[in-house]
């Protein structure tokens, strides 16, 4: 049946078409007259149509065979396009996702359950971890040395990226352990207000606006004791006695070593950790471990940080 005419058979018919003589049509196709000519009756006794008129002055196309020959244009381009796609995806799924990171998203597991979902649907491809300082907030995205980056919300540029929120956490605030509200079990963030602060650098943008709560100071600036671009600049300048610091919850393990408590702060939102991607960038890879990391987290797939929508929306007040 007609269904079953293979990409092959298309090819031969439109060369033999196209140079209306089977020899020219075969040194063009690589193969033998012989062959081509016995592809082609099988052909026409598939379709049960004759495509070709030969006799003694040469080969013309019958009406039929001329009725053919667009549609077999077509289906051969489309074919080729398809055949392109398909390679580029294989390599796509070949190569090497580099997967930026301001801190550790190790929390409860996620990272290994994002790796061995992302290994199911993308088993040959490999996964590359790159620490990014906190001066960049985009942990790689914006200058493009990533290609996948988990960043704390907001980012700046937002209409640039999409992302799946992976993890909400409360805030917390480190301090030095002999800082006089390092006793309570709680610290109200209005008791905060007044307090220097260990700021990341500005070139953070809404991010470093983000961790000094400008949004819960009512208008007032905030004190700033000291800058620092990671997790041990961090902790030198909380032993210092050069300010305090939030955080999420899940990093106080990175701030809390001798001499640092961390603390929950009320009256403020909670930070949320997301997987985000340039929001240009359809390559199968990065949608597949963008889709691994929702399921990883519990994302339901009709809220709106699916890794197919762009949620640009801030943290709740």
């Amino acid at each position: 049946m007609a269904m079953d005419v293979h990409v092959r058979d298309l090819r031969y018919f439109v060369a033999v078409a196209e140079e209306l003589h089977f020899t020219h049509a075969a040194e063009r196709l690589f193969v033998s007259q012989p062959a081509l000519s016995k592809q082609i009756r099988m052909l026409e006794r598939q379709l049960g149509a004759e495509l070709f008129e030969r006799d003694h002055q040469g080969v013309r196309l019958t009406a039929l065979g001329s009725l053919l020959l667009p549609h077999a244009r077509r289906v051969l381009a489309e074919w080729a396009v398809a055949a392109e796609a398909l390679e580029r995806a294989k390599a796509d799924q070949l190569a090497t996702l580099v997967v930026g990171m301001s801190t550790s998203p190790g929390r409860g597991g996620l990272l290994p359950a994002i790796r061995s979902r992302f290994g199911e649907a993308c088993p040959a491809a490999r996964i590359e971890l790159r620490q990014v300082s906190w001066a960049d907030s985009s942990a790689g995205l914006a200058d493009r040395s990533v290609d996948v980056a988990f960043v704390w919300l907001p980012v700046p540029d937002e209409e640039r990226y999409a992302w799946v929120v992976v993890a909400e956490e409360p805030r917390h605030v480190a301090l030095p352990e002999t800082h006089p509200l390092a006793d309570r079990a709680e610290i109200d963030f209005a008791d905060l207000v007044d307090e220097p602060f260990i700021a990341i650098p500005e070139s953070a943008g809404v991010l470093r606006a983000y961790w000094l709560a400008l949004d819960d100071r009512a208008g007032r600036p905030p004190r700033i004791g000291a800058e620092a671009a990671n997790a041990d600049e961090t902790y030198e300048a909380l032993v210092d006695g050069r300010g305090v610091v939030l955080l999420a919850a899940g990093n106080a393990p990175l701030l809390t070593r001798g001499g640092v408590v961390t603390r929950p702060v009320l009256g403020i939102a909670p930070s949320r950790l997301a997987l985000a991607w340039r929001a240009d960038d359809r390559r199968p890879l990065v949608r597949a471990y963008a889709e691994a990391s929702r399921l990883a987290s519990g994302q339901h797939p009709g809220r709106p940080t699916g890794p197919t929508v762009k949620d640009r929306s801030r943290p709740p007040r």
